[in-house]
């Protein structure tokens, strides 16, 4: 619920603020009668989606090690099973557009020696050239102390026994899991129990115009406890707000959100108390969510 506060209440309210280092106030506007909403958040971890993939080719060592200099919180990687059993990055399920059009074949049929043989980077730009798929290996390789690896699995559960003989030794509190594929989740939440796996959504329109859009909040929920999910990691869509988050936090289940690109979404988001937001552009999407709090705090001017 929002509240305002008279000019009075403002000073008093900032005295108070000073106490709470760690909480941000970030109100929603400001109003032309000098009131501001003072409602409080903590700033969300900000993950790097597939890295730093505005400005580097997307699920490459380059694109990772760019987002940790840029500050992120964590990175968000895809990962298939190889032909051979391995463990690769890259999202489409095909190598085509990676490749820019030179290569054109299925991932899950490729061996993982014959698809590092691939330019993955050259479609982004030339300075680029040369950069390979990297394993799992690789990725896990990059996280420095205290940051995170969100492991998106594009696959089935097959992957799952290569995954845990992968992981093995890592700290759980740096791995994440995330899938679309409820079997996916299942799977890795019994075999990987230690390690945090969230349940992946978007939401489509079943008739355009209708506002009726699915999964519904109870067919989330559902599929949430029949997975024993961690939590949800939902596209930041518009039909979100504090009533799914207000049943996420009473079944004691964390919010993610992706893929935020936009400063006026990430702020809502961090409103309704998301535990991250997955964006392309990690170090900008800060610094504008730190200069809208600059901003919105400001005391408003005398009339």
């Amino acid at each position: 619920m929002t509240t305002f506060f008279s000019r009075t209440s403002v000073v008093i309210g900032a005295a108070l603020f000073a106490l709470l280092p760690t909480v941000i106030a970030k109100p929603d506007a400001i109003a032309a009668s000098s009131k501001v909403n003072t409602n409080p958040y903590i700033m969300p971890e900000i993950v790097a989606h597939r890295g730093a993939s505005y400005s580097a080719p997307e699920n490459t060592l380059p694109s990772f090690e760019l987002a940790w200099k840029e500050g992120a919180d964590a990175i968000e990687g895809d990962f298939y099973l190889t032909k051979d059993g391995k463990i690769i990055c890259t999202h489409d399920d095909t190598t085509e557009r990676v490749t820019g059009g030179t290569d054109n074949r299925a991932i899950a049929e490729g061996t993982f020696d014959d698809l590092r043989q691939l330019d993955v980077g050259s479609w982004k730009g030339e300075q680029w050239k040369g950069v390979r798929m990297p394993s799992l290996d690789e990725v896990l390789a990059t996280i420095p102390a205290g940051k995170k690896l969100l492991i998106e699995v594009k696959c089935g559960p097959e992957i799952v026994p290569a995954l845990k003989a992968t992981v093995e030794g890592w700290s759980a509190e740096q791995l994440r899991i995330i899938s679309f594929n409820a079997d996916v989740i299942t799977t890795c939440r019994r075999e990987l129990p230690a390690i945090k796996a969230f349940w992946l959504t978007g939401y489509k329109e079943q008739t355009e115009g209708s506002g009726n859009w699915q999964p519904s909040f109870d067919s989330v929920m559902k599929q949430l406890h029949q997975t024993k999910a961690s939590g949800l990691d939902s596209s930041a869509h518009e039909t979100i707000d504090e009533t799914l988050v207000q049943r996420l936090r009473a079944a004691d289940l964390e919010f993610h959100v992706w893929t935020v690109d936009d400063p006026v979404v990430a702020k809502r988001f961090a409103n309704l108390g998301v535990d991250s937001i997955t964006t392309n552009r990690p170090a900008w999407l800060r610094e504008q969510l730190s200069r809208e709090v600059a901003i919105d705090t400001e005391p408003a001017p005398e009339q």
